[in-house]
């Protein structure tokens, strides 16, 4: 990404950004060299991210510091639809025996806001972070199919709509046919089209009434599991997450209440 603002500001976040992709420790040489930067200007950079705890210095190198996690709290609080979100992601966990997801529509953005995945585990193919494959995810098109259309297309402009599997949908005029059904159905379902083993499923949360498109967020719950295990309990599924968005909705005063939901389709047309 080109940088877009004062060089060293836009270093030292590169400094962050390698620091947590990295499998492990960093030291200033690695990371000047990445930077393409001299190593005093390494040190330079490195010593104000050291001090207010971002990063840590350790024998083997940078890690990540403990100002991080505070970081991460301070975006669920903002982002929170309701109460006790974790809770209900946990709870969703439990009933359905998949790993279940909050996402949100924010800016111009789709973030994985929260998720019970465990971070170890990277069999998962949605981990917390920036989604840019909205169009290939059940999470994704259910916030799509809430946003305006002119919002909607700026967001597929600015991210594209990349050929993910052989079940990923690249055309925008199929892509507003899919989120029609998601608003006609009130669920999303993406059958292997993020990644071909998998199944998620998603629903948009009920949103105030007071609300409006460019200011607020638009928040999904979603679930994913292998396509085999979703394929033999779609309903059960299913029932487990419309409680949980209605749970949501009813720890939001002035927000309507979920339906039980009947059947739905895939991208396919596919009743599942």
């Amino acid at each position: 990404m080109p940088p877009t603002g004062p060089q060293s500001v836009d270093r030292a976040l590169a400094i962050l950004d390698a620091v947590a992709d990295a499998p492990g420790p960093l030291g200033a040489k690695a990371l000047a060299r990445r930077l393409e930067c001299s190593l005093s200007t390494a040190y330079h950079l490195l010593a104000p991210l050291t001090e207010r705890g971002y990063l840590l210095r350790t024998p083997r190198g940078y890690e990540l510091g403990p100002r991080i996690p505070g970081l991460h709290r301070s975006l669920l609080r903002h982002l929170e639809p309701a109460p006790r979100m974790a809770d209900l992601l946990a709870r969703l966990r439990r009933s359905t025996g998949a790993e279940a997801y909050h996402t949100a529509y924010r800016g111009g953005l789709i973030t994985v806001v929260d998720t019970t995945a465990p971070v170890t585990d990277a069999a998962h193919p949605f981990a917390p972070g920036r989604e840019t494959r909205a169009h290939a995810t059940a999470h994704g098109k259910a916030l799509l199919a809430e946003l305006p259309r002119p919002l909607r297309r700026r967001y597929l402009a600015e991210h594209g709509m990349a050929r993910l599997t052989g079940a990923t949908i690249t055309s925008a005029e199929l892509l507003e046919a899919e989120l029609a059904r998601v608003r006609g159905q009130g669920f999303a379902v993406s059958v292997g089209e993020a990644d071909p083993a998998y199944t998620c499923l998603a629903v948009a949360l009920p949103r105030g009434r007071d609300g409006n498109h460019d200011g607020d967020a638009v928040h999904a719950l979603s679930v994913s599991l292998p396509t085999e295990e979703f394929r033999r309990r779609p309903r059960e599924i299913r029932t487990a997450l419309a409680r949980a968005a209605a749970d949501c909705g009813r720890d939001r005063p002035g927000d309507p209440p979920g339906d039980r939901p009947g059947p739905f389709s895939d991208a396919a047309g596919n009743t599942v």
